[in-house]
């Protein structure tokens, strides 16, 4: 205790030296706060995005298929795979999909591109980004079951309005060539350009009846966790779960690669940033630590002429360092708490810059820069800025232990 309150003594010897380098911690504070919280922030949200496009966080579907999508693999007990993944603590919503290439034609032009064939009555726009970017029409009216959604760019490749009709070209379960008609009955635009120019939704019996599938077949099933992070831990319950060496299951990482690989660099460049402003703080910690104890040289060697140990004195330098560490934490909460709230509710727009359409591995990538941050985040900054305080006083307060008392009782 009495240890302690020398330290906290000592530190206030040089207040401004003090000061400046507590406001320097608080400034690696707010730093690692803004580069971890926009990061948590925006690699959720794209992860979520990549997620609601098709795939979901987790894939459920025939070994192989996600090396060589194809229409002859399927799943012919999709519909017991949903029931027994739904029911499951942690996932937020399970659907059963048909996804396949196609060529869609118009009376104009032909293109080629990717059908999604879903169950209307299990879809819903919370998770289904397609449809929650549809501007005009709806989604499959009618109980005829031959209607479509396209994208912006699509329909106006083939120049398609509401209601028009086009035809869709696959090949079926045996590897014959099927074409089916469908009327136009929604347009989405998400504002990535290889989405809205080559994806439609198709409801998922009529296409079951074109490829000759039967009633509970699917090429996957598209699973929507409550917490992207823990998307690894309930990939592998899910595959306890179902238990099928027929069936693999695969999360976003595997099934969405370009996205996985974005998000690695981005966050690696992240780690390197903050690696560096730490390395930055650091000096100025031992600066402030070694000076301190420099010019407390002959003090020091009093200290210890009078009966205090070399190990008493390394103790008291590394006090200094933990009560500097707390100060600076404190700071670093003061002068973040606002820069965060107007940032986690507010963000800083920058569609001026990239404009609204800026996407990253085939998903739309928001450009109001907002902030949030994960428990564990702030638990790693708290331990990382500490810890970093107290290594860098490790140097000075070796210094001090080793000084020699009569050497030092000679130095003006």
């Amino acid at each position: 205790m009495k240890l302690g309150k020398m330290a906290w003594r000592n530190l206030w010897r040089r207040k401004r030296r003090t000061l400046i380098t507590a406001l320097s911690i608080g400034f690696g504070v707010l730093l690692a706060v803004t580069f971890t919280g926009t990061g948590d922030y925006g690699y959720t949200n794209m992860i979520n995005a990549g997620a609601s496009m098709g795939l979901g966080h987790i894939t459920i579907e025939p070994n192989g298929y996600n090396q060589t999508p194809s229409l002859d693999k399927r799943m012919q007990d999709s519909g017991q795979i949903l029931e027994r993944v739904v029911a499951m603590p942690g996932v937020d919503s399970a659907t059963v999909r048909i996804m396949g290439q196609a060529m869609f034609a118009s009376a104009s032009k032909a293109v080629g591109g990717m059908f999604i064939a879903i169950d209307p009555a299990r879809e819903s726009a919370d998770h289904n980004l397609l449809i929650r970017s549809m501007t005009k029409g709806e989604l499959f009216p009618g109980p005829g079951g031959r209607a479509i959604v396209v994208g912006s760019k699509m329909a106006k490749k083939l120049n398609l309005r509401m209601g028009k009709k086009l035809v869709y070209t696959t090949t079926d379960i045996n590897g014959e060539i099927v074409s089916e008609i469908a009327r136009v009955s929604g347009i989405f635009k998400t504002g990535v350009d290889e989405v809205d120019g080559a994806m439609v939704l198709l409801p998922i019996n009529s296409v079951r009846s074109t490829l000759h599938y039967d009633a509970q077949d699917a090429t996957l099933v598209a699973v929507i966790i409550h917490d992207q992070r823990y998307t690894e831990r309930m990939r592998k319950k899910i595959d306890r779960a179902i238990g099928n060496p027929r069936i693999e299951v695969l999360s976003w990482k595997e099934t969405q690669a370009d996205l996985a690989g974005i998000i690695t660099m981005d966050r690696s460049s992240n780690y390197i940033s903050q690696f560096l402003i730490g390395l930055l703080i650091a000096a100025g910690i031992l600066n402030t630590l070694l000076m301190s104890v420099l010019e407390r040289t002959r003090e020091f060697g009093v200290m210890m002429a009078i009966g205090m140990s070399p190990k008493t004195l390394f103790r008291l330098v590394l006090v200094e360092s933990f009560w500097l560490a707390i100060l600076g934490i404190v700071i670093g909460i003061i002068i973040t708490t606002p820069w965060y709230a107007y940032l986690y509710s507010v963000g800083i727009d920058f569609s001026g810059a990239i404009g609204d359409d800026y996407s990253a591995g085939g998903v739309l990538v928001d450009p109001v820069l907002k902030i949030r941050l994960y428990k564990e985040s702030i638990i790693a900054i708290l331990t990382g800025v500490f810890g970093l305080t107290l290594l860098s006083g490790l140097y000075p307060a070796w210094r001090a232990g080793r000084i020699a008392p009569v050497e030092s009782l000679k130095t003006i």
